[in-house]
């Protein structure tokens, strides 16, 4: 486990432009752009993950395991819907901070 510390603080690893990473970080402002959509879609879901986990099961429905996993998707569909209103403004945040990074390299 030692030997992964420093490859988490490397920026480079952190931006997904890491041999280790396995996939390279977007070079294009499009690219960036959709990232950063992403990631307001990441955690916008984590957010209605959140939210909804106090809610308790409809007793019509009986709340099956199906009911729970259906609901994991749902939020991340809210996620996704969120993200593309730009309604939280950490897409824009991130977009911003991703090329401004860019720009130092």
């Amino acid at each position: 486990m030692a030997d992964l510390a420093p490859l988490m603080l490397d920026p480079a690893l952190q931006m997904g432009n890491h041999p280790a990473s396995g996939t390279a970080a977007p070079r294009n402002a499009a690219g960036i752009a959709k990232v950063a959509e992403d990631f307001e879609a990441f955690f916008a879901g984590l957010v209605f993950d959140e939210i909804s986990s106090d809610i308790e099961p409809d007793p019509i429905t009986g709340g099956a395991e199906g009911e729970a996993m259906f609901k994991s998707l749902l939020n991340q569909e809210f996620g996704k819907s969120v993200a593309r209103t730009h309604a939280l403004g950490i897409a824009d945040v991130v977009q911003r901070q991703l090329l401004q990074y860019q720009e130092v390299q």
